[in-house]
């Protein structure tokens, strides 16, 4: 990307508006990017498999940047239970 021309943000209604002419209209990702000057029609890819996945909610969340390969992930306390007399035998 040349320097001096920041990143284009887009709302959630108009990702909302994109996805669905894309799944109601027949729309390719290709013909929906340039009638929605939307820059690379991957974008609008991830676009729709967010808002399949979590709905068109989804497409409000922040999601700029690398992911976080930091600390795993919790387990819920319920699992934790289950598991915790299995890992207490088998230390011992």
């Amino acid at each position: 990307m040349p320097k001096g021309i920041p990143n284009k943000r887009y709302t959630p209604e108009f990702k909302k508006q994109v996805v669905e002419a894309v799944m109601q209209d027949g729309l390719s990702y290709e013909e929906a990017a340039k009638l929605y000057e939307v820059h690379g029609h991957g974008r609008i890819q991830s676009w729709e498999r967010i808002y399949l996945e979590e709905g068109p909610e989804g497409l409000a969340v922040e999601r700029r940047g690398r992911r976080s390969a930091g600390s795993p992930k919790k387990l819920p306390s319920k699992v934790e239970e289950d598991l915790s007399p299995h890992l207490s035998i088998s230390e011992g």
